[in-house]
């Protein structure tokens, strides 16, 4: 079973995601890239740190974007979580340089894609939703937006199931490969 779950900033997607598993055999995989000098990052990864059970296993790809997919083809015996993909795509944009050029960070996110549709274990994706407030007002804001969406979609597809989480309540999108209200 693979799910994806969307939500906004502090929408609860996270904790959600958290507890849908927690009583398993977990490996959580963290993806924020490191932020030397700042503060409030250094606090939201604090959190989420202490948030996670003593027994998870903890595995942590920020400076190394191709590890996700590495991990996502290789477990086979316990739950993955991954959080989030949108430090994972800056840490892509990042290592491929594709700030000017975005079309560099195509070949990471296929191979993202890939290894979801080809991990053989149960996953757990967690990744923000950023296409909901106002065009932002830099070049690399909107195209950090646009291949989030574009993301986002490919991996809905490649997942069973699609959970929007809105004020820490989910709304489910999409189970057992299917939409629960397909366009019409």
């Amino acid at each position: 079973m693979k799910t994806l779950v969307l939500g906004g900033t502090r929408s609860g997607k996270s904790a959600w995601a958290e507890e849908r598993v927690r009583t398993e055999a977990v490996t959580y995989v963290a993806t924020a890239p490191p932020r030397t000098g700042d503060a409030d990052w250094d606090a939201r990864i604090a959190a989420h740190r202490d948030r996670r059970p003593a027994g998870w296993d903890t595995v942590e790809t920020g400076d190394d974007p191709g590890a996700l997919a590495a991990v996502l083809r290789s477990t086979v015996d316990r739950v993955l979580l991954v959080d989030d993909l949108g430090g994972w795509l800056t840490a892509a944009f990042d290592a491929a340089d594709a700030w000017e050029d975005p079309a560099a960070v195509t070949p990471r996110c296929d191979d993202l894609v890939s290894a979801v549709a080809a991990c053989r274990t149960r996953l757990v994706l967690v990744s923000p939703e950023v296409g909901w407030g106002v065009v932002p007002a830099t070049r690399s804001g909107r195209v950090f937006g646009d291949a989030h969406g574009r993301l986002n979609q490919r991996l809905a597809a490649a997942c069973d199931s699609v959970v929007l989480v809105v004020a820490g309540l989910p709304l489910p999108l999409k189970r057992d490969g299917e939409p629960l209200h397909p366009a019409g």
